[in-house]
């Protein structure tokens, strides 16, 4: 690919572009923005950030802190106290299938403690729900792994995955008590978010636990969605309101990224357009 099709650019721009940015094997091949953006302008990404924690929990698999199918429980003994709870694991917390009901979205986010204290609304494994509550008791559960370091959550993030995909985050949002939420917060450039596609890209065989889907939903990885009609079956992508996405291709060593403002752009009609023969 020399460039992204004049009508899939046209369509971005109909819906509020912002910022495209497209990689190939590694290398920018086209830019375009809107609304007053530019390369290094700090975006939103709001959850498109859920894309940091799947990978970041393999680093910390790897590292030894945790395993993916450890228990919340074995972390925190209260939840092995309630029947549903007690059977709660890691992989199913980054899946969203951890029984834990809709909620924690946006400024909705909740501290640890309070994520930590959430009934669940059915039984762990059986359903996909989307949220951000699942990622703050991962946050909670790691947060506690990472102790002994003197590191938070995000400073594990930074130093395992971010820093060496060469990415700066503008900034960001905190919660009441001084931390930073796990599942949306974070101000990107687009420049500096097409590294983390790249670096996903090419180590995409290192993290193929994240793009497995679950029995509830065959989509949904660990915070990627996976598969769209009318595009490479190899495709999957970070994605957060108003169209933010992130689109990872490893097939054809190609990384889209996407800042909008929009409530009408639709991932399925861009693609097919991207990738129209």
């Amino acid at each position: 690919m020399s460039s992204i099709s004049p009508a899939a650019l046209a369509y971005a721009r109909k819906h509020d572009l912002h910022a495209l940015v497209v990689s190939h094997d590694g290398r920018i091949i086209e830019e375009a923005y809107g609304d007053g953006c530019d390369g290094s302008t700090p975006h939103p990404l709001y959850s498109g950030a859920k894309s940091f924690w799947g990978v970041t929990a393999l680093c910390a698999q790897n590292d030894g802190l945790l395993d993916l199918d450890e228990r919340v429980a074995e972390t925190f003994a209260a939840w092995g106290l309630e029947p549903w709870k007690s059977k709660v694991t890691l992989r199913e917390l980054l899946q969203l299938t951890s029984g834990i009901g809709f909620g924690g979205m946006g400024l909705a986010v909740p501290t640890y403690a309070k994520a930590l204290d959430v009934e669940l609304k059915n039984e762990p494994g059986s359903k996909f729900t989307y949220g951000g509550i699942p990622l703050q008791v991962f946050g909670a559960v790691l947060a506690r792994k990472l102790e002994a370091a003197g590191e938070t959550p995000h400073d594990y993030l930074a130093r395992r995955v971010l820093d060496p995909a060469g990415l700066r985050v503008g900034k960001w949002r905190t919660l009441g008590d001084g931390s930073k939420p796990l599942p949306t917060g974070a101000f990107v450039a687009p420049l500096e978010w097409i590294k983390y596609g790249q670096f996903v890209c090419e180590r995409h065989s290192d993290f193929a636990p994240c793009f497995k889907g679950s029995k509830a939903n065959a989509r949904y990885g660990l915070g990627w969605w996976l598969g769209v009609k009318n595009a490479p079956d190899d495709l999957f992508y970070a994605s957060g309101a108003a169209g933010q996405a992130m689109y990872v291709i490893p097939s054809r060593s190609l990384v889209i990224v996407h800042f909008a403002k929009s409530s009408s752009y639709k991932h399925e009609a861009f693609l097919k357009l991207v990738f129209a023969s």
